[in-house]
């Protein structure tokens, strides 16, 4: 979230616009009785939602799993009261190791060690297996790959680079600042492929000499469009079939309006049941400059 664009003046939403922790969990109720089974917390920094474990509480009597991708810095905090609620496991997103580097892609005022910290909680209290996210970019961090590798090579925890995407249109994305998933293949060297238990899974997965597990998501050389089954519904009830969408549907309303389960049930699948959602194996100078929805308003 760009502080040029996201300043202290920028109209955020209200709170009366938000979901409550009631009204999500309704909606996974829905949404499990149509066939779903893995929910992601994810934003934005979902740990800055306040009493985050009630959440996840009602969540897992629905009989989902349950992940989380944060920054990680607030685990340390936070983590012990979510294990408890039912948190299966997190994702946390890492761009690098070097802490000059890394202070320069986030700018957020906050430092690898703290970001460390956080895993180290997750893992005290069985948030796995972990996942790192590592968003590689051309000129920024790809001298890192290597690097996120060796720092986790004795743990349990699987590092999963990403192609640097177009997503929203506050990110300055270039097609030449992307680093593709060749490139990064050859970057580490010796992969053996994994075959993944899902076709929807996104990354590829790879096995190392030394046994550790490595991931690749390519939506942007290599796309999966076509196995794509993942929801995403913003803080404010908007159901999104596609992460380069522009627009999506509202849930919130009619949740207030007084619709029943059934009625939204509805909504939904004839959203999904109508979705021609392939951005990624049309993305063209065209479709690279419409407009699009924030990562930070519809979550990775």
């Amino acid at each position: 979230m760009p502080r040029e664009i996201f300043g202290n003046d920028f109209p955020f939403m209200e709170r009366s616009n938000i979901m409550t922790f009631e009204e999500i969990d309704r909606l996974v109720g829905i949404f499990a009785s149509l066939g779903v089974e893995k929910i992601r917390l994810t934003g934005g920094e979902p740990l800055l939602r306040r009493n985050l474990h009630e959440l996840v509480s009602m969540l897992s009597m629905r009989g989902v799993e349950i992940a989380m991708t944060t920054n990680g810095v607030l685990l340390p905090r936070y983590a012990p009261a979510l294990s408890a609620a039912g948190l299966d496991r997190v994702t946390v997103s890492l761009d690098a190791i070097d802490e000059e580097t890394f202070a320069a892609i986030t700018d957020s005022g906050h430092t690898v060690a703290s970001v460390l910290a956080g895993i180290e909680a997750a893992e005290s209290v069985g948030l796995g297996p972990i996942k790192i996210n590592t968003v590689v970019r051309k000129g920024s961090n790809e001298e890192e790959i290597v690097q996120l590798i060796e720092r986790f090579s004795d743990r349990d925890i699987a590092v999963r680079f990403i192609e640097y995407m177009d997503v929203g249109n506050t990110n300055g994305w270039s097609l030449e600042e992307v680093v593709t998933a060749d490139e990064i293949r050859k970057k580490i060297g010796s992969l053996e492929f994994i075959e993944s238990p899902k076709d929807s899974d996104v990354a590829k997965r790879y096995i190392l000499p030394e046994g550790n597990e490595v991931g690749i998501i390519t939506s942007v050389t290599e796309p999966f469009c076509g196995h794509c089954t993942r929801a995403r519904v913003s803080a404010d009830g908007k159901l999104f079939t596609c992460l380069f969408a522009n627009r999506g549907i509202d849930l919130l309303s009619p949740m207030r309006d007084g619709y029943t389960d059934t009625e939204i049930e509805t909504l939904i699948r004839q959203q999904w049941e109508s979705r021609q959602d392939r951005y990624s194996e049309i993305r063209s100078e065209e479709t690279a400059s419409r407009e699009r929805v924030e990562m930070s308003y519809i979550g990775g």
